[in-house]
């Protein structure tokens, strides 16, 4: 089943715990919960989601906001593992595309690590290995989970969509629980619950503009 908008949001699979104290969307009953969702290997994440969810942490997190950062992957699954998760939190290496974009930009210390620390907790979704079983129904179930207006799509490209999406599906190693569970669209993503553990709203990348949703939530 897909979250919505507007009931209530289900518990964050996690795989593991690699930094702070575990919690989830139960656990925080009275909290507007915030959740930022990135991968290891996606320079935008560390450029703008982090640094932007770092900031809100810091203003609102003793005033009724808890935040937890979630890794999870839906592409470059050699690159966006627990381990370099791991090592990204305890030491702040990175690797791949991010090393290389925030090196770019001047955003790297020690050569290679990342220059702040996170300050929230941190899990690594739950990845599960795919049975490259095709079926219609998975068909169905992906296409209606991300591209909600396909309905009206013509026939043609309705045809077109679905052989994509069997490409995508046929080269996809695992399969990210909570990521397809809130039917994210890309990292950054972030996840937003009201106090009453009612999922309000999902973002997909960083615009600047997530302080405000989170403000009037902890007026409610």
């Amino acid at each position: 089943m897909v979250a919505k908008i507007g009931t209530k949001a289900p518990n964050l699979q996690v795989s593991s715990w690699v930094h702070g104290r575990p919690t989830n969307i139960d656990m925080e009953d009275g909290n507007v919960v915030l959740v930022e969702v990135f991968q290891v290997n996606c320079p935008g994440c560390f450029l703008y989601g982090i640094p932007e969810t770092i900031d809100i942490y810091k203003k609102y997190k003793d005033k009724g906001l808890t935040v937890v950062g979630l890794a999870t992957a839906f592409e470059d699954f050699d690159k966006n593992t627990l381990e370099n998760l791991q090592k990204l939190v305890t030491t702040g290496e990175l690797i791949g595309e991010t090393y290389r974009a925030l090196a770019q930009y001047g955003r790297i210390r020690d050569n290679n690590k990342l220059p702040y620390k996170i300050p929230f907790p941190v899990g690594m979704d739950l990845l599960r290995k795919e049975s490259g079983q095709m079926t219609d129904i998975k068909i169905m179930d992906f296409i209606e989970a991300n591209i909600p207006d396909f309905r009206s799509y013509t026939e043609k490209e309705l045809k077109v969509l679905v052989e994509r999406v069997k490409q995508y599906l046929r080269s996809k190693e695992y399969s990210a629980k909570t990521f397809e569970e809130y039917a994210l669209r890309g990292t950054p993503s972030s996840i937003l619950v009201d106090r009453k553990g009612v999922l309000r709203s999902t973002f997909f990348g960083s615009n600047g503009f997530l302080e405000g949703p989170v403000e009037e939530l902890l007026k409610e």
